[in-house]
């Protein structure tokens, strides 16, 4: 038998590490050739790595949430004298459509001599939590106390053995809830997460918020909708706002750029491509439309709902998650009044949909009822001033009030 070592391959677009998200098998299983081991997490995707070869797992080289560096060990397998002693890196991940639950780690024997071996984290953590180690069962190497396996002991001791005593009533009669749930922030939602707080932290941002009389536009909106083939899909806001931001783009320029930080240079494209902020279950990502500007109204609504599908199932490629120059976001009929939308580093232009209501408004000196909604853009303040932020957008509000001007270029 000899000792076969699974190295972390290079996942492309200059990753240097990748999150473990989820495993797929346990120390201590006999695996195939190309049978799928381990989901792992890059900035745009989560990516599926199988076996290089057929064996047993020895050791794992992290858990869910760890991150290995390209070229570091990723899991050990025990192979038959013919296999090679080091694999080169694992080739052609599959992308998978969503993280499954990481399996528990099977308890390894407890090293001879009796030496209990730990990380100076996992010690402290454990004394913290008043823990003897030399109790605990080590699923690493050589028995190695890894994280998960302190976690479960804490968890069993707290649980009474994997019992839970009933709540005592309280004097209402009404049981006390005294549990708690630690959720592990992994995969795209610890990548999105860090994302906007770096955007945030790190991009002077300013708001502006606009009310926008979208009455005629609906009434387009409605009118195209009634001339679609039946069981054709409608059209909704996005694809009318994305034309007339292209519009708005080719006047104002400077709010289709992305800011190149380790160059100090502000690039301004010519192509729009547009980012569309879209919930998934893993968490906000951002597929993106491209050359925007070359699409009709048709083709731009078919593309949006190509990419945001794509993004909900988890099939969209990493050349579709990426590139965009400015985007939209919007949380429908959930959008509220106002929202402060945090940007897209490195782009410097944001623009928020919000909810579209019915209000009464004095038009042409009398009270009529219209279809209004607000615009809630953010800007970077060190490349857009206020006074452009508020040129663009007083412009992408008359297109979107005169709808027929989204559709004549300058």
């Amino acid at each position: 038998m000899s000792r076969h070592v699974v190295k972390l391959p290079d996942l492309g677009e200059g990753t240097v590490s990748s999150e473990v998200v989820a495993w797929k098998v346990k120390v201590g299983d006999v695996i195939d050739e190309d049978q799928p081991v381990v989901e792992m997490s890059t900035d745009k995707a989560v990516v599926e790595l199988p076996a290089p070869v057929s064996g047993k797992v020895v050791s794992l080289g992290g858990q869910p949430g760890d991150q290995i560096a390209v070229g570091g060990e990723l899991y050990v397998l025990e192979t038959d004298a013919s296999a090679a002693v080091e694999s080169a890196p694992v080739t052609a991940p599959v992308q998978a459509a969503a993280p499954s639950t990481p399996a528990k780690a099977q308890p390894a024997a407890k090293p001879a001599g009796g030496r209990v071996m730990a990380s100076p984290a996992t010690r402290a953590r454990a004394k913290l939590a008043g823990v003897d180690l030399t109790t605990v069962n080590g699923s690493g190497r050589d028995g190695r106390i890894q994280r998960q396996d302190l976690e479960a002991a804490i968890n069993d001791r707290q649980s009474g053995g994997g019992k839970v005593p009933a709540a005592a009533p309280a004097a209402s009669g009404r049981h006390v809830r005294t549990g708690t749930e630690e959720i592990r922030i992994l995969g795209v939602r610890r990548v999105s997460a860090q994302r906007v707080a770096d955007s945030k932290r790190n991009i002077p941002h300013f708001a502006y918020v606009e009310e926008v009389d979208m009455t005629e536009l609906e009434r387009l909106r409605k009118h195209l909708n009634s001339q679609q083939p039946k069981g054709s899909p409608s059209f909704t806001y996005l694809p009318f706002l994305a034309m007339a931001l292209v519009r708005v783009v080719e006047q104002f320029p400077k709010v289709n750029s992305r800011f190149d930080s380790e160059r100090n240079v502000l690039v301004r494209h010519d192509g729009i491509h547009i980012g569309i902020a879209t919930q998934t279950p893993d968490g906000l990502r951002v597929p993106v439309v491209k050359h925007a500007e070359s699409l009709s109204l048709k083709e731009l609504a078919t593309e949006i709902r190509r990419v945001t599908t794509a993004a909900r199932d988890g099939t969209a490629s990493r050349n579709e998650l990426q590139g965009s120059t400015i985007t939209i976001t919007s949380l429908g009929k959930l959008g509220g009044i106002v929202s402060t939308p945090i940007i897209n580093a490195p782009e410097v232009s944001i623009i928020g949909i919000n909810k579209a209501v019915e209000r009464p408004m004095i038009v042409n000196g009398e009270i009529a009822v219209r279809l209004m909604m607000n615009l809630s853009s953010s800007f970077d303040h060190r490349f857009i001033d206020g006074y452009d932020a508020a040129e663009a957008i007083q412009a992408l509000k008359e297109k979107l009030e005169q709808p027929a001007t989204i559709f004549i270029r300058d």
